[in-house]
């Protein structure tokens, strides 16, 4: 193949006219769906080669946590490893391939977002901005809160360690663990603007959020206990009284919406007793 064929593969020009509603043919879609799926790809590895000249960086970011925690154990209790002979390669790979889907998520999100947005009306585009907008620093915040709990969690864990043995953290088993850890938290984070979505929808009331208050705050800390990686009231607080916060400002803002639903519907209403103009 050619530099211009594999250059228009990138390309999602509609071939066919487009209709007056923005409707495309589907070989359009699907050529257009091939380009965006194409440069998402090309993305990721830009980033991941990008990733492998920062390794150490990288490295020295995700090591940093156990550092912390290992500094606050009795010498000897734990060491980081890894195993067999391509265990530093796989090192490698994981971490720069983690590194590049974050660090290029903004570019990636991009493409599914504008293959999406043609078919959206003009209020469902002004929603799904502003849960966007909203979206990113929370879930931005959670991996921050994450990051910073993370030593005092591995510390509790590792300290169950028993004296006279060594704890062997395999450090491919680590990322994995430092990964999700993280992801946990941001995933957290993002429940509240769920909820205002399903407010906006119609489908989840400001009063039965208010009714069922008590269960909800029982079943924040419950998943932040289960969440977390250690046992530590410490730990599971700094989610779960973030996240009862940012659920309290989701109900205040549910309670407003329906008070301006229902003040617009009381204002359109109909009278009964006024003849109609027919």
């Amino acid at each position: 193949m050619s530099i211009a064929g594999v250059v228009g593969l990138f390309r999602g020009t509609p071939v066919h006219p487009v209709g007056p509603d923005g409707r495309m043919a589907l070989s359009d879609h699907l050529r257009e769906l091939r380009a965006r799926v194409l440069k998402a790809a090309l993305v990721l590895v830009v980033g991941f080669i990008v990733a492998l000249f920062f390794f150490d960086q990288l490295f020295d970011l995700v090591y940093h946590p156990y550092q912390l925690a290992k500094k606050s154990l009795d010498s000897g209790t734990t060491e980081a490893t890894t195993t067999g002979a391509g265990g530093s390669f796989l090192l490698y790979l994981k971490l720069c391939g983690l590194a590049a889907l974050i660090g290029t998520s903004p570019l990636w999100l991009y493409q599914i977002w504008a293959f999406i947005l043609p078919g959206l009306h003009p209020q469902e585009k002004r929603w799904t901005r502003i849960f966007l907008i909203i979206a990113g620093p929370l879930f931005l915040g959670g991996v921050v809160l994450g990051y910073v709990t993370l030593p005092k969690g591995l510390e509790i864990l590792i300290g169950f360690t028993p004296k006279g043995l060594t704890n062997l953290v395999e450090f491919n088993e680590y990322l994995s663990f430092f990964s999700r850890t993280l992801l946990v938290f941001g995933i957290a984070f993002e429940i509240p603007v769920f909820v205002v979505l399903l407010n906006r929808a119609g489908v989840l009331p400001g009063k039965t959020l208010a009714r069922f208050r008590p269960w909800i705050i029982v079943g924040t800390f419950v998943f932040a206990a289960a969440a977390t990686p250690s046992t530590d009231p410490f730990t599971m607080s700094l989610m779960a009284v973030p996240m009862v916060i940012l659920f309290f400002i989701s109900e205040i803002i549910a309670r407003i919406t329906d008070n301006r639903r229902a003040a617009r519907r009381a204002k359109n209403a109909i009278d009964p007793d006024k003849p109609s103009v027919l």
